[in-house]
C-alpha cells in the first residue's frame, strides 16, 4: 500500500514510520467507509441514554451551546476502541477468539496475556517490548487469508465483544450520527477487527493498524508502525484532510494519555473512563470528561478482560508486582 504522502503536509515532528501508518489507516478507512445512509447504531439506540444535551445553566450562568452541532458536514468524531468504546482490549478479545480455533497453543496466549496487561497496567511504550508484542500478533496471522481472519473475526465479535460496548459512548457516538456527522472508531487493533466493529455498531468506519497483505495473504509485516500515540494523530489529520473536515469542529474520544496526541489536534477533546494522567491533563486543559465505570470496573480499567482464561492472572499479577516496584 503506498503513502499518501501529497494528503498530510507535516505542522509537526513525527517519526516516517508513523505518518506512514497513519496515511496507510486513512486510506484503507477511506476504501471501506460505510455508505451515509448505513451508518446508524443498529441495536436499540433508541434507549440509550442522552450523554450530550446541554447542560442547564444555573443562576448567572450562560447555558453551555448543544454539540454536536447538527449539519455541520465538516465535523466528524473519531473514537478510541479499547476502554472508550469497549470493555477491555479489541485485540485480546481477537487473540482468544483465535486460541479457541487453534490458531496457536495455550504458551503463546500466556505471552499474549502478558504484554497486553503490562502495556495497559503499565503503561510505558518501551520499544523493545512494543517490539515483542507486534511480533508476536503478527506471528500469528502470517500466511493466513485476510477474507479468512474477517469471517473470523464476525463470529469472535459476537462471542466476546458484543456485550462490552459501553452504552454511554455508544450514545455519544449516536449524537454525532443523528447530526449528520461521520463518526470513525481510532485503534490499534488491526484495521480487519476495527472495522467489523465499526460496522456492527453503525459508525462510518475505522482507522486502525494495517498489516501488510500480497493477494489476499498476510505477509507478516505492517505498513509503517502499529497505530498507537502520534501515529494515530497522523492518520486522523490524513484522514481530516482527504475528507475535507475542519479539525477544530471535530471531536474525539479516548480513556489513555497515549492518545493526547489525537485529543490535542481536535476543537472539542473528550476524556473518556480516562486513565490518571489523561484525567490530570484533561482537567488542566478543561477538557470535557465522561466516566462510565462503577466500583471494581473502575478499579480493574486497563486489564484485558479475559475471565475464564486462566493464563492471564499470573502475567497480570506479575505486571501489577512490577509497576509497585517502578513507582
Amino acid at each position: 500500500m503506498a503513502a499518501l504522502g501529497w494528503l498530510t503536509p507535516r505542522r509537526r515532528s513525527a517519526t516516517a514510520r508513523s505518518v506512514l501508518a497513519g496515511e496507510a489507516a486513512a486510506e484503507a478507512a477511506r476504501k471501506s467507509t460505510l455508505p451515509a445512509d448505513e451508518s446508524a447504531l443498529t441495536e436499540d439506540t433508541a434507549a440509550l441514554p442522552d450523554e450530550t444535551a446541554a447542560a442547564p445553566a444555573s443562576a448567572g450562568e450562560t447555558a453551555e451551546p448543544a454539540f454536536p452541532v447538527a449539519g455541520d458536514d465538516r465535523a466528524a468524531a473519531f473514537f478510541d476502541l479499547d476502554n472508550t468504546v469497549m470493555q477491555g482490549a479489541a485485540l485480546f478479545h481477537f487473540g482468544r477468539g483465535l486460541y479457541k480455533r487453534k490458531f496457536f497453543q495455550r504458551r503463546e496466549l500466556t505471552r499474549f496475556a502478558w504484554q497486553q496487561a503490562w502495556f495497559r497496567l503499565a503503561g510505558v511504550e518501551d520499544p523493545e517490548h512494543m517490539q515483542d508484542a507486534r511480533d508476536s500478533a503478527l506471528s500469528i496471522v502470517k500466511g493466513h487469508r485476510v477474507a479468512e481472519l474477517m469471517s473470523i473475526g464476525e463470529e469472535i465479535y459476537d462471542e466476546y465483544m458484543a456485550d462490552r460496548i459501553w452504552p454511554g459512548t455508544r450514545a455519544l457516538a449516536q449524537a454525532h450520527l443523528d447530526a449528520g456527522q461521520k463518526v470513525w472508531l481510532v485503534t490499534a487493533a488491526p484495521v480487519e477487527t476495527a472495522t467489523i466493529i465499526a460496522r456492527r455498531l453503525g459508525l462510518t468506519g475505522a482507522l486502525g493498524t494495517v498489516a501488510e497483505s500480497v493477494d489476499g495473504v498476510y505477509t507478516g509485516r505492517l505498513v509503517g508502525e502499529p497505530l498507537h500515540g502520534p501515529a494515530k494523530a497522523e492518520a486522523v489529520r490524513a484522514l481530516a484532510v482527504a475528507e475535507g473536515l475542519d479539525l477544530e469542529r471535530c471531536a474525539a474520544y479516548s480513556d489513555s494519555h497515549n492518545d493526547i496526541p489525537m485529543l490535542s489536534l481536535v476543537g472539542h477533546p473528550y476524556a473518556i473512563n480516562p486513565d490518571a494522567k489523561l484525567r490530570k491533563h484533561a482537567r488542566a486543559l478543561d477538557w470535557r470528561l465522561r466516566d462510565y465505570r462503577t466500583g471494581r470496573k473502575a478499579a480493574k480499567v486497563g486489564i484485558p478482560a479475559a475471565a475464564g482464561v486462566g493464563a492471564l492472572a499470573g502475567g497480570t499479577a506479575a505486571a501489577v508486582a512490577l509497576h509497585r516496584r517502578r513507582r
